[in-house]
């Protein structure tokens, strides 16, 4: 058994994933021992074949690439990926991401020194060195009508600042799916990600459930770990995209905080599309689908195809 499994997705992106599996094999020291796992998630051939090329040319041992026939989205695209693990901690890492320094030692490190912490995740900069929101507050009514800087204003101590640089660790409530370790032990025992989710919240799902079903489920950030993420290099900017977005998350609200939050969310945000629709009318079709309830059943999970 490995100590950490690092699980990268690679879709239609494999420039991306190549840089960023370099930069775990540069970056990472020997102190511990790692497997990474490339998932490829039905890209194009000519990518995933540009991909497997790439890694093979590497000629690393760290390295294992599998390939889905089917887009299975963020969630079961790094279920698949656990499949092949075989380590006491996951790192699911974003392929669009770099190491900046020996991260996976890090957060191993951490896991191993904080017994009562489940998940933790570095400092995230963007490509510039900007300082980028390293982990979230649980979803929430309050937070989706209110805001997180409300939040954050008029509690400190519960809802700390996102958008800021850490020097020591600090719990929070979840940490982004850009980099988010987990202890295997703890993913096991609430089945992993859920995959009726295609793409966003699967993280704070976790992070949620984690957090509920142990005394051991802290989450943290861990400071001292640093990345850069170059951030939704995976996912065009579309309105499917934008609907996509707010299906899971009332999904996720629906299932962690009950029938009268989603409901009162759900006409909220049918109200507010309303009125944006009149001024934007392309955003017609995000009005449509919280007026038919924004059902799981329209997100592109249902709309993937089996490859040949």
């Amino acid at each position: 058994m490995k100590d950490i499994s690092a699980i990268i997705i690679n879709y239609n992106s494999s420039d991306f994933t190549l840089n960023c599996v370099k930069s775990i094999l540069e970056k990472t020291s020997e102190k511990i021992s790692y497997e990474i796992i490339v998932v490829d998630n039905a890209s194009e051939s000519d990518d995933f074949k540009k991909l497997n090329q790439s890694l093979e040319a590497l000629q690393s041992l760290h390295i294992t690439v599998v390939q889905s026939r089917y887009n299975t989205g963020f969630g079961g695209g790094n279920m698949y990926g656990v499949q092949f693990a075989n380590a006491k901690y996951y790192a699911f890492i974003n392929n669009d991401t770099l190491l900046q320094n020996d991260c996976l030692n890090i957060v191993y490190a951490f896991l191993e020194n904080n017994k009562h912490v489940a998940i933790c995740g570095p400092q995230q900069f963007n490509e510039n060195g900007e300082v980028q929101k390293s982990f979230d507050h649980f979803l929430s009514l309050k937070r989706e009508i209110l805001g997180r800087k409300i939040l954050e204003i008029s509690n400190k101590k519960r809802y700390p600042q996102r958008q800021k640089v850490y020097s020591e660790p600090l719990k929070v409530e979840s940490v982004p799916g850009s980099f988010l370790t987990v202890r295997a032990k703890q993913f096991h025992k609430v089945g992993g990600f859920d995959t009726n989710i295609f793409l966003y919240y699967e993280e704070t799902d976790l992070c949620y459930r984690i957090a509920k079903s142990s005394d051991e489920g802290d989450c943290y950030l861990v400071p001292e770990g640093k990345f850069t993420h170059f951030k939704g290099q995976s996912t065009a900017k579309s309105m499917a995209i934008k609907m996509e977005l707010r299906i899971s998350l009332l999904y996720v609200l629906r299932k962690n905080s009950g029938y009268f939050a989603h409901k009162f969310l759900l006409w909220w945000f049918t109200i507010k599309s309303f009125f944006k629709m009149i001024f934007v009318p392309k955003s017609f079709p995000l009005f449509l689908m919280f007026l038919k309830g924004a059902p799981i059943s329209a997100s592109l999970k249902q709309k993937q195809t089996i490859a040949h």
